[in-house]
């Protein structure tokens, strides 16, 4: 009987190679890299959003000066310090905080009756504004008083709880970050030289037009979800996809196909829980709160509701966060591949007269 070559006679050993030969030790370190992945995604999505709690809400209050010290004390004393009362001048500087972002809701106690005005926007978050009324509802009745809610910077109709900011952010992170990922798979992960770096960056910089313009069109003229200038979001979603896939095309330069990874971990992992979009920040974990944002996710949601809903107000720290993430990508995708060619680059044979 013949055998065919290369194969041992015996089953356990040809099992044996063929598993040595199916699952190389590169692919055992990416699926440990992948289960990695996993559990860190279930670790951070559950741990920022099973339990949302307000924590030191910027909160104001408006009232006499004997009434005010009162109630910023009585709004400060509650169980597990959730707002962080401060007084205001008046009802038009609290809305114009309000209108700013310094603050998330205000409290104006009218001292001639009996019913008091809580100032909210859910423009910043649904959530975080029913949270508010919930709280100063309860404080009210213990002082035997009514409220009644103004919202000064509502969200629109078609935006349910406030979320459509964070969806599109999230879609602009996923085409940044899929659209360098495809690059790298295409044509190897780490460029062979400075000059396919820069294409691969031309080319991310036009997807980042291109998607930052649709997005905007989408959520806006066509499905009518946020308002706001289309331009500014255009211009806001090009920044962010650009900054994601240049952050990724930087990671895959100095670790290779385990650079998406990382990619991932960044922007997917601990950015999405921590952007503030389905419970803004006030309500997240510590840690969440902390991180949220420094990461592109974080910062475009804040800068997405800032246009949508608050004039444009208060949006500098974010854009100068993704410009950031933009310029470190852009420069580090650029060193990597420079040093790469330098490496494979052989030396020259030293010369010989004559």
């Amino acid at each position: 009987m013949s055998h065919t070559p290369g194969h041992s006679g015996g089953r356990g050993g040809s099992f044996l190679s063929e598993v040595k030969d199916a699952v190389t030790p590169r692919a055992t370190l990416l699926v440990l890299g992948v289960l990695a992945l996993q559990l860190l995604f279930i670790a951070s999505y559950v741990g920022a959003l099973h339990d949302p709690r307000p924590k030191d809400v910027p909160f104001g209050v408006v009232a006499p000066p004997a009434v005010a010290d009162r109630t910023v004390s009585a709004l400060a004393g509650l169980p597990g310090s959730p707002l962080d009362p401060r007084t205001v001048a008046d009802a038009d500087g609290a809305r114009k905080q309000i209108e700013n972002r310094d603050i998330d809701g205000a409290l104006v106690v009218d001292p001639s009756g009996r019913t008091d005005t809580l100032l909210v926007a859910s423009g910043g978050g649904t959530v975080l504004a029913t949270t508010l009324e919930g709280l100063v509802a309860e404080v009210e009745r213990s002082r035997d008083r009514a409220v009644r809610t103004v919202d000064v910077a509502p969200a629109s109709a078609r935006d349910f709880d406030g979320l459509s900011s964070f969806y599109l952010v999230v879609g602009w992170c996923v085409g940044g970050y899929l659209c360098a990922s495809i690059l790298a798979i295409s044509a190897g992960a780490r460029p062979a030289n400075p000059r396919r770096a820069a294409i691969r960056l031309i080319v991310m910089a036009l997807v980042s037009i291109t998607g930052g313009l649709g997005g905007a069109v989408i959520v806006g003229p066509i499905l009518g979800a946020l308002p706001g200038s289309v331009v500014d979001l255009w211009g806001l979603g090009a920044l962010i996809t650009f900054a994601v896939g240049a952050a990724t095309l930087a990671l895959q330069g100095l670790f290779g196909t385990a650079g998406i990874g990382l990619a991932i971990l960044l922007v997917v992992i601990a950015g999405n829980p921590s952007a503030g979009g389905a419970f803004p920040l006030p309500m997240l974990p510590p840690f969440w709160q902390a991180i949220g944002p420094a990461l592109p996710p974080g910062a475009g949601t804040w800068a997405a509701r800032s246009i949508a809903y608050f004039d444009a107000n208060d949006v500098t720290e974010s854009l100068l966060v993704l410009w950031a993430w933009a310029v470190a990508g852009t420069v580090v995708a650029m060193l990597a591949s420079v040093l790469r060619r330098a490496r494979r680059e052989p030396e020259l044979p030293p010369t010989r007269a004559g």
